[in-house]
C-alpha cells in the first residue's frame, strides 16, 4: 500500500460510512419521538437499583471487547499486543456498524490486518478461523438451549414448533444457512483447502468474472498456507480462541439481560427466567446476523421489541431499553471509532515512512 491508500483506506472512507451513521441517527430519532410516551417515561423507577443495574451492563460491555482483543491476540500468535488488538477491536467493530450486518466488518477486517503487516495467509486465517468460530457458538449452543427452555426461545408464547410465525421461519432459514457456511468455512480451512482453491477457480472461470481468477487464485494460496498454519497450532490454540468466542458473544446477550432488568425491576432475577431470556436474545441475534442494514440498525429495535415483549411489557420502557442498548453497542463504536481510526491512520503512515522502512 502507498501513503496516499493508508490516508483513505477503501473500506472505512468516509463518503461510504456517512450514510449507514445518518441512518442509524434517523431510527434513534424516530424511536425517541414517536415511540416514547414521556407520561410514562418520567414513571419510570430512576433509583439505585436501576443505575446498578446499568453499571453491571457496562462492565459487561469491557468485558466483551476485551474478550474480543484476547482472541485476536490468540489467532495473531502474540503478533499484536494487547493495547494494539483492543485498538484493532475498536476498528473491526466501527466498520461491522456501518457495513450490512450480513456483511459484517470481514472486508475492513482483511484492510486493518493486511495493513498491520501480517501476511495475506494469516490474516485470511485470521478472518475465516473468527467466522468458524462465532458460527461454532450459535450452532452449538442453540441445540443446548432449547432443549433447556424449549420453543419459547423462538418467540414469546410459543409452545410447540408448529405454531412458528414469519420470525420463527427467519430464524430457521438463518440458523440452517450459518451452520452450512459455518461448515464451508471449516472444510476449506481444516479438511480441504486445495477444494476450496479449486472452487473459487472454477467460480472465476466463467466469462464475466474471469478477471478476477488471478485474484481467486491467490485467495485459494492463501487458503492453502493459512491452513497449514492454523492445523499445526493444536488443540489448546482452538480452545483458547473458543473460550474467548463463547465469552465475548455470552457477555453481548448477558449485558441486554442486565438492561432489561434494570427497567423491569419486578422481573425475576432467578437462572432459570434470566436464562430463558438470554436464550431469546441469542435467537433474536441469528435473525439480525443476516440484516441488511448497516449494524443491524432498525432491525435490532424492532426485533427487540417483538421478542421480549413478555419479559418487558410497556412499550416506553422496552423503547428506552432499546435505544441505552443500541447506545452502548453501536453508537458507542461508532463514535470511538471515528476517534481511534485516523490516530491509527496517522500511525501507519509513520511507521512506513520511519527510516527502518526506507
Amino acid at each position: 500500500m502507498t501513503d496516499q491508500h493508508l490516508t483513505t483506506p477503501n473500506p472505512l472512507n468516509t463518503n461510504k460510512v456517512m450514510l449507514p451513521i445518518l441512518i442509524g441517527a434517523g431510527v434513534l430519532i424516530y424511536f425517541i419521538l414517536l415511540k416514547i410516551d414521556w407520561q410514562e417515561f418520567v414513571n419510570i423507577a430512576w433509583n439505585t437499583k436501576m443505575i446498578i443495574w446499568v453499571g453491571i451492563a457496562a462492565v459487561f460491555l469491557i468485558i466483551r471487547h476485551l474478550a474480543y482483543a484476547y482472541r485476536l491476540r490468540i489467532l495473531s500468535q502474540g503478533e499484536f499486543s494487547w493495547l494494539k488488538s483492543i485498538q484493532l477491536i475498536f476498528i473491526w467493530e466501527f466498520s461491522s456498524a456501518v457495513s450490512p450486518t450480513a456483511v459484517g466488518g470481514s472486508a475492513a477486517a482483511l484492510f486493518v490486518l493486511s495493513a498491520e503487516k501480517l501476511s495475506g495467509a494469516r490474516v485470511t486465517a485470521i478472518v475465516l478461523y473468527t467466522a468458524i468460530l462465532d458460527t461454532l457458538f450459535f450452532v452449538g449452543s442453540l441445540p443446548i438451549l432449547y432443549s433447556m427452555y424449549g420453543a419459547s426461545i423462538i418467540r414469546p408464547g410459543l409452545t410447540e414448533l408448529s405454531q412458528i410465525d414469519a420470525w420463527g421461519k427467519s430464524f430457521f432459514v438463518a440458523y440452517c444457512f450459518m451452520a452450512l457456511y459455518g461448515m464451508f468455512f471449516f472444510y476449506g480451512l481444516f479438511i480441504k483447502p486445495q477444494g476450496l482453491k479449486n472452487i473459487a477457480l472454477w467460480v472465476t472461470s466463467f466469462s464475466w468474472l474471469k478477471r478476477w481468477q488471478q485474484k481467486a487464485e491467490k485467495l485459494g494460496d492463501d487458503f492453502i498456507i493459512a491452513s497449514e498454519e492454523m492445523s499445526a497450532n493444536g488443540f489448546l490454540f482452538g480452545f483458547k480462541a473458543f473460550l474467548a468466542t463463547a465469552t465475548a458473544w455470552s457477555c453481548r446477550f448477558i449485558l441486554l439481560n442486565c438492561l432489561i432488568i434494570a427497567f423491569q425491576q419486578d422481573l425475576s432475577t432467578d437462572l432459570f427466567t434470566q436464562g430463558a431470556l438470554y436464550a431469546r436474545l441469542e435467537t433474536m441475534f441469528v435473525i439480525m446476523a443476516f440484516s441488511p442494514t448497516p449494524g443491524s440498525v432498525g432491525v435490532a429495535e424492532t426485533l427487540f421489541h417483538s421478542f421480549v415483549s413478555d419479559y418487558i411489557p410497556n412499550v416506553t420502557a422496552a423503547s428506552v431499553v432499546a435505544i441505552l442498548w443500541r447506545l452502548m453497542t453501536y453508537y458507542l463504536y461508532i463514535l470511538v471509532g471515528a476517534l481511534v481510526i485516523p490516530a491509527w491512520i496517522r500511525g501507519l503512515v509513520k511507521r512506513r515512512k520511519s527510516p527502518e522502512n526506507k
